[in-house]
């Protein structure tokens, strides 16, 4: 029996979504470099890039533009999105590469005490401005419990790609501050996918005890597994690689590696970016070929897949909707208290590990950054109903106002904490030079 073959992508859909990708990367790269020169990390014009883009300004400028260069159609739409999600694993993938287990180890008290301050504060602060926050706020229908959760555990969220560009743009990956940054952030994000899971799970049906032990013992799975079987497996594999086809045999295992990670934990419930994320650790740790094999990969995330991606996360958010005073205001309130749960939870979680006040401060700074994952967040609420479309562009507001309060701050913080031997010879296995380690002196 014959089969009709799949059709092959349309010429002029191919051709759109070449120009699409084109274009995006060129104004990524070009407002990049742009606020590079003006001392910020480059996934600020980045994320720039996808809102001139977007509903927030060239759809009202120039509309005609708009509808033709990027259509509001899911089947084009959905290649860009394609193309930006394996991105956004990658990325945080070899971010999990460059993480010190053995600092994490030696600082598991610090992990625990910030991660534990930096969620349960921002958590707490986000359900009770949830419940407070005027009616016209909330759907009709929704819940305000609900509702109240789910703004909670929004806030509550670090983003775990927008923190990886940002400390890669700084060269501060091989600082002992920006490997807490990384970790503890990985478990608030870890605990928070957790909590979503079941404020979901109440907004559709109703909360069940099996939802919570179903969300509980997948984590731990995920974590027993990765430990026992995924670390000498990927061992293993890497090693074959590298024998077999050198430093192009381990990037592509890596690749693989780290994207079958994310693909199981989104089969288990979980977000694909901590299964990329728990990927990106086993290569790294697992000790199966030099570091410097892995250069080519880290290059091509961060010059093509990156930029793409954070670009096209800018395309869905309109911020026009805050020229409507009560949004604005309830937006002001939203964002001061998600500050300050965040920004505080970190700093005091790093007073009481012994930090100093600077290394508390940027550690504040880095866990505050929300990005995406936070565009994410809200878009998953406007899907469910949790959200309308003026909590939907509050949340968002949060996303970005956050992520431009980062670099500023770790710069200043990180001026006066002091380059350790162990953060040099970190860095020097990552390829850095010292110019390179210190671009925000």
């Amino acid at each position: 029996m014959s089969h009709t073959p799949v059709p092959l992508i349309p010429a002029p859909q191919l051709m759109l979504f070449l120009l699409q990708v084109a274009v995006l990367l060129t104004l990524a790269f070009v407002l990049g470099r742009l606020a590079v020169r003006l001392g910020m990390p480059a996934v600020v014009g980045e994320l720039s890039a996808g809102l001139l883009l977007g509903p927030t300004l060239l759809d009202h400028v120039a509309p005609g533009l708009a509808a033709w260069l990027l259509p509001k159609q899911a089947g084009q739409f959905h290649l860009l999105d394609a193309v930006a999600q394996i991105g956004v694993l990658l990325l945080v993938g070899v971010t999990g590469i460059e993480v010190d287990l053995l600092l994490l180890r030696r600082r598991s008290a610090t992990v625990v005490r910030v991660a534990t301050a930096g969620l349960l504060l921002p958590l707490g602060l986000g359900v009770a401005t949830g419940l407070l926050l005027p009616a016209a706020l909330v759907p009709g229908g929704t819940d305000r419990i609900v509702f109240a959760l789910f703004l909670g555990v929004a806030m509550c969220l670090s983003a775990m790609p927008v923190i990886a560009k940002t400390l890669t743009d700084m060269r501060l990956l091989h600082r002992n501050i920006g490997q807490l940054i990384l970790i503890t952030g990985m478990v608030d994000d870890a605990f928070g996918w957790l909590m979503l899971s079941i404020v979901v799970a109440m907004a559709a049906t109703a909360l069940q005890a099996g939802v919570i032990v179903t969300a509980v013992l997948t984590l731990l799975a995920i974590v027993v597994t990765a430990a026992t079987v995924g670390r000498p497996l990927f061992r293993v594999a890497l090693r074959q690689a590298d024998r077999a086809a050198g430093p192009t045999g381990v990037v592509t295992v890596a690749a693989i590696g780290m994207l079958a990670c994310a693909a199981g934990t989104q089969a288990l419930g979980m977000e694909a970016v901590f299964g990329a994320f728990v990927g990106g650790l086993l290569v790294g740790s697992c000790g199966g070929v030099p570091r410097a094999a892995l250069v080519p990969l880290h290059t091509t995330v961060l010059a093509f897949f990156a930029p793409l991606f954070f670009a096209t996360a800018g395309l869905r958010v309109d911020l026009t909707a805050l020229g409507r005073p009560v949004v604005l205001l309830a937006g002001l309130v939203v964002l001061t208290v998600a500050v300050a749960g965040k920004f505080a939870g970190a700093f005091i979680g790093g007073l009481t590990s012994r930090l100093t006040k600077w290394e508390s401060l940027a550690l504040g700074a880095g866990m505050n950054a929300r990005g995406v994952v936070e565009i994410v967040i809200a878009m998953v609420g406007l899907r469910l109903g949790v959200l309308n479309t003026e909590t939907y562009t509050i949340v968002v507001m949060v996303a970005i106002a956050t992520s431009l309060m980062a670099p500023p701050i770790l710069r200043i913080a990180m001026r006066r904490v002091e380059l350790t031997a162990e953060e040099s010879l970190r860095g020097d296995r990552s390829g850095e030079s010292t110019a390179q380690r210190t671009p925000y002196r």
